[in-house]
């Protein structure tokens, strides 16, 4: 039952998480910011201001696919972001800006999120195969693979936990440089910003609670000497 609940509860928790910051996206990418900067010139701009002059700025046809690739050094805007002048566009390629000001003042939790790639990959494949694995051939025992279904949990729990400053530094950082640059110009307009960064905000903040339900779902039982099947 317990497991059933944790389930529903999560995913309904997602759901509405990614609801949300669709349905704010869109609202405010129907409203054309004053300034009539697109996405890509406000993150040149940006760029540009603070120094930063090895970033490629590049177009990715698909929606709400914007991200920054510290490796590669490339910060990448969906097409609707890319061209549009909406509040939404001009925010969302500040945010992304926000990750590669980040990076260039080695902001600490952004270097831990980096450094801990490679180890979340793997905690995923582990969450992905062990289940089958033991179920499949019997090799591994209950409780052992119960304690690495909790390790596995614990790396995505805690990867999940730092990206929570990560992403909510870059917003605030969105909303102080375009309000500084001019890019935003009245409250109203800054309210478009600010809800939109928001609303993404929660998709990550949805991620760690469902991460860290099932992280205890796995190691209570560990911890108290007994494991329901």
């Amino acid at each position: 039952m317990t497991v059933i609940l944790l389930f529903a509860g999560t995913m309904l928790l997602s759901l509405w998480a990614m609801w949300r910051v669709k349905s704010v996206y869109n609202h405010y990418s129907t409203i054309a910011a004053s300034s009539g900067a697109t996405g890509a010139e406000v993150a040149a701009a940006i760029l540009q201001r603070a120094g930063i002059h090895d970033v490629e700025i590049l177009e990715l046809d698909e929606m709400l696919g914007d991200h920054y690739d510290p490796t590669q050094k490339r910060l990448v805007l969906s097409s609707q972001n890319y061209h549009g002048n909406s509040l939404a566009a001009i925010g969302v390629s500040a945010h992304e800006c926000g990750h590669a000001i980040q990076h260039k003042l080695a902001y600490s939790p952004l270097q831990w999120r980096m450094a801990a790639v490679g180890v979340t990959t793997v905690a995923n494949q582990i969450l992905m195969w062990l289940p089958l694995i033991g179920l499949f051939t019997g090799l591994i025992r209950p409780r052992t693979a119960a304690w690495v279904m909790a390790l596995a949990w614990g790396v995505i729990m805690a990867f999940n936990l730092v990206t929570l400053p990560v992403e909510f530094d870059a917003s605030n950082r969105a909303k102080n440089i375009l309000q500084d640059m001019g890019y935003v110009g009245t409250a109203d307009e800054m309210e478009g910003v600010r809800k939109t960064l928001d609303a993404a905000g929660w998709t990550y903040v949805a991620a760690f609670i469902t991460s860290l339900g099932w992280f205890l779902y796995h190691l209570l039982p560990l911890l108290v000497g007994r494991r329901d099947d």
